[in-house]
């Protein structure tokens, strides 16, 4: 061959290496670009995945709180089971070793119940309360009253219950009219300068009403107590012969709040500025016909009240349109600095100034409570199970303490003693969780977070509560509601 020829050919050679070479990296490129899509299509799928998982607790959740038990008691678990302490030891990493100590948090044993019949009240305790009358009965014929043998008339030797009524007395009304007294002078009375005096009697409830202090307290009993609606109240005097609106009986609430009760919500409300222990918690309401708001706007009303002090319990309720800290700041200005208040982790009440706040404990374990999977309440894995057992400790040396009555003095030094050791080894424990993004773990972990200020308050002193349950408000009426809404 020819060294022309070769040359050609070594030519269309290098021509073919340049073409499969450029297919080459073509077909590198697609292949990366095919990994990228791939790579990006499983991390889409595994949001999916989980954003699927997390709307199916989500699910669960509303399941049981519409049609579940509402109780928020964590049963014990099994014989055999795996204890905290065991998982714990367990999981342990030498870089814990200088961790505050574990302590294990114990369940409330929940003992076996078997239901039994409840004896039957007795009429003496079912109405005791009642007023009494005894009615001897006289049935029997003259000819039923004869000894059958020798023909005596029988006479009475004793008597006993043979039946018990209660009988009902339909509620009157009835019209009174006070007549006033005119008294004239005998002497002057023949003068020019007669003397004359009326009795004009006891002031009414409310000038220019007929309403008695009785009647008013029955509309306000059957309204707030009972939940009557005024125009069923109205329909109910009608039948009893009396003519009385709504719009009168709206009047008279108000009036009466306005004269009587306001008063002495005020010095309440003085006297409770004065505790060093105060509760607080709010919850939504509507109110209807509000200037310049929509029937569906959310109105609040705060409750503030005492704490634990050993000292008279004062329980107050403030209306407030919105739920803005601004108002719960409004209400308690005038208290003394460096007061305790218990309540939730609502960062409203961060507006409140030289305060020594404590964090609810039953609000931290409810929402691990709510996180927990359905049908793992006793999975000692599941995160939101280890960390409720947390909170099962403490509030199981509180229910020790009070069974055994202790001072407040004796609290204190047994919550440093029993307590601080848990919440210290709690929250090492949060530190080491990182649950998946957006489940309700991870809603309880923030919560916790969100709190860890407030955490330790309670144990500095024994008239400190460990949670805010006594005062969460469930729609509880307080006066100055009644200009707003009939």
């Amino acid at each position: 061959m020819s060294s022309g020829a070769k040359d050609i050919q070594l030519y269309e050679l290098k021509d073919t290496i340049l073409q499969l070479n450029k297919t080459i990296s073509e077909q590198n490129s697609l292949i990366l670009s095919l990994q990228k899509t791939l790579e990006e299509r499983s991390a889409s799928d595994a949001k999916k995945d989980q954003m699927i998982a997390n709307l199916q607790a989500q699910l669960e959740y509303l399941k049981q709180k519409v049609f579940g038990s509402t109780s928020e008691l964590h049963k014990s678990g099994f014989p055999g089971q795996l204890s905290i302490s065991e998982f714990l030891e367990g999981i342990k990493t030498p870089e814990e070793e200088k961790a505050p100590e574990q302590v294990e948090p114990e369940y409330i044993e929940v003992q076996g119940y078997t239901k039994t019949r409840k004896p039957k009240a007795t009429y003496d305790e079912m109405f005791a309360n009642l007023p009494t009358t005894q009615v001897i009965v006289d049935t029997l014929t003259e000819e039923q009253k004869t000894c059958p043998v020798c023909g005596t008339e029988m006479v009475p030797i004793g008597h006993e219950v043979i039946r018990t009524e209660i009988r009902y007395t339909e509620p009157k009304l009835e019209r009174i009219d006070y007549l006033a007294t005119t008294y004239e002078c005998p002497k002057c009375k023949e003068t020019e300068d007669p003397q004359f005096i009326k009795d004009e009697g006891e002031p009414a409830l409310i000038p220019g009403s007929y309403a008695s202090s009785g009647l008013a307290a029955h509309v306000m009993y059957a309204k707030y107590v009972l939940g009557m609606p005024l125009y069923r109240l109205e329909k109910d005097f009608e039948r009893l012969g009396a003519l009385i609106s709504r719009t009168t009986m709206a009047h008279w609430i108000i009036s009466c709040a306005q004269r009587y009760f306001d008063p002495v919500y005020q010095y309440l409300h003085r006297l409770l500025l004065r505790r060093r222990f105060l509760m607080a918690d709010e919850t939504p309401i509507q109110v209807l016909k509000e200037p310049d708001r929509r029937p569906q706007s959310k109105s609040y009303v705060w409750l503030v009240r005492s704490g634990e002090d050993g000292e008279a319990p004062i329980i107050l309720y403030n209306y407030a349109p919105t739920r803005a800290g601004k108002h719960a700041e409004d209400f308690l200005k005038d208290a003394e600095d460096g007061y305790y208040l218990m309540a939730d982790g609502y960062k409203g009440y961060n507006r409140l100034k030289n305060i020594k706040r404590c964090c609810c404990y039953a609000h931290i374990r409810r929402y691990l409570l709510q996180a927990i999977p359905k049908g793992h309440e006793r999975d000692y894995t599941e995160l939101a199970v280890q960390g409720l057992m947390y909170c099962n400790k403490l509030f199981e040396y509180e229910r020790r303490y009070r069974e055994k009555g202790l001072s407040f003095k004796q609290i204190y030094n047994r919550r440093l003693k029993d307590e601080k050791p848990v919440i210290e080894a709690f929250l090492s424990w949060a530190d080491r969780q990182d649950p998946q993004s957006g489940d309700r773990m991870t809603r309880a972990l923030n919560y916790i977070n969100g709190c860890r200020p407030y955490m330790m308050t309670y144990l500095e002193d024994g008239r400190c509560s460990l949670s805010n349950n006594l005062s969460e408000c469930r729609g509880y009426f307080y006066p100055h509601l009644l200009s707003r809404s009939a």
